[in-house]
């Protein structure tokens, strides 16, 4: 097929030249030796396209051929992935996936959620301010499923992933990524709501005041029920804000900006890990 079609091609552009060839000889002046001269000229620069037009035509298919995927791509990036994980220093357990800007990009965030499993980061939180992924998130799962298919390959089954709610917080601990999605009603609102819950039980008489402490408050929180507080939050937009992402559990986490998540590579989100990775977390000391 890419024979003929190559064949096809050289045809029409020797056809073309050709026709400019005889236009320029018919354009010539009466004498002889100038017709004569540029006839010449106008002929070698039809044979001329005709013999590079078969080299050109085969570069474009070859060009076609080379943009399609290789069959040990995926195994070879899942290779990759691995062994990255494995070499940096520290590994986030929980990453927090902030997006900032106004329109998410479900394929980019799902590709960012792959990576971490695929690297072994255990805890995956997606947050934008506007709480589009939270009321989408079967959409956003069937493009996690996606591409793990894609980028995973055969491999996929073994990185399980599984949306984490609050009446299904024990099976967590059950996979190897677990995923919350989150939106701003989980953060500042989740917090009054503990307080409220806990003013209730010392009215009932089952808590009293000097029972609050760091713990009591974070069982009372129920937006982050079976998850750790985030190791590394990646903020994705020019705002330099997390805008309301989980207030009370990122007093220790580190921030690391980036300008956006649409169209980002896995070389700047694997950057990031090892900037995480090398920093020196003092803990507020």
């Amino acid at each position: 097929m890419s024979g003929a079609l190559g064949l096809v091609w050289r045809l029409l552009h020797a056809l073309l030249c050709l026709q400019r060839a005889l236009l320029a000889w018919l354009r010539g002046r009466p004498a002889g030796g100038p017709r004569s001269w540029l006839w010449r000229r106008a002929a070698s620069a039809a044979a001329s396209c005709a013999l590079l037009a078969p080299a050109a035509g085969t570069f474009a298919f070859r060009k076609a051929g080379a943009a399609r995927r290789r069959p040990g791509g995926a195994a070879a990036a899942r290779q990759r992935w691995r062994l990255d994980g494995r070499a940096l220093q520290k590994l986030p357990v929980h990453m927090g996936l902030v997006v900032t800007e106004e329109e998410p990009s479900y394929a980019d965030m799902a590709s960012l959620v792959v990576w971490c499993m695929a690297v072994g980061i255990s805890y995956v939180s997606v947050y934008d301010h506007n709480g589009i992924f939270k009321r989408n998130n079967s959409r956003l799962m069937d493009e996690i499923l996606k591409r793990q298919q894609e980028l995973l390959g055969l491999d996929c089954s073994k990185y399980t992933v599984e949306f984490a709610n609050q009446d299904k917080a024990d099976q967590v601990l059950n996979c190897q990524s677990a995923l919350k999605v989150l939106s701003p009603e989980d953060g500042k609102a989740d917090i009054v709501k503990a307080a409220q819950n806990f003013c209730q039980l010392v009215a009932q008489q089952r808590r009293t005041y000097t029972d609050l402490d760091v713990n009591v408050l974070d069982n009372l929180l129920s937006s982050t029920n079976g998850f750790p507080d985030p190791d590394l939050v990646l903020k994705f937009g020019p705002v330099d804000s997390t805008l309301g992402f989980l207030p009370w559990h990122i007093r220790l986490t580190e921030i690391i900006s980036l300008p956006s998540h649409l169209n980002i590579s896995y070389e700047d989100f694997f950057s990031a890990l090892r900037h995480y990775a090398a920093c020196e977390q003092r803990w507020g000391k």
